[in-house]
């Protein structure tokens, strides 16, 4: 379900919380369905139960999962969460957007290299690897 790349240099529960909101936004995770309890995916990955804590807990300030004290954490629906991050995109992009602008990069063709982006991206091959790990 979930792997940990050692080599990354980011902390491993912002790994754990990327990875969950993959499968959320990509529909590979109901909504309401159950998390993992945090012991159980803590020794599945063989990490220490606060990092997977940290990780939900961040998880549920973003609004992808909630939680029910005594019967663990669940999927957020999923409008919720998506309109989350399209707005954390939004943001970056236009971080990007302005420095392409500043650099003389003119509006149509700045357009095109979306454009070429989008077509070389493998994320919808990637949105089926996903959704397949979990059947």
């Amino acid at each position: 379900m979930i792997l940990i790349d050692h080599k990354d240099r980011r902390p491993i529960y912002e790994q754990v919380i990327e990875r969950f909101q993959q499968m959320i936004l990509c529909g590979a995770m109901q909504p309401n369905a159950p998390m993992p309890s945090v012991r159980s995916l803590a020794m599945e990955l063989s990490l220490n139960p606060n990092t997977i804590q940290r990780a939900y807990q961040e998880l549920e300030r973003a609004g992808y999962i909630y939680t029910i004290k005594g019967k663990g954490s669940f999927v957020s629906e999923t409008v919720t969460a998506a309109a989350h991050k399209r707005q954390e995109i939004q943001r970056e992009m236009q971080g990007i957007v302005d420095k392409a602008l500043l650099a003389g990069i003119a509006a149509e063709e700045l357009s095109e290299i979306i454009k070429i982006c989008i077509q070389n991206s493998n994320v919808l091959t990637n949105k089926r690897a996903i959704k397949g790990e979990l059947t």
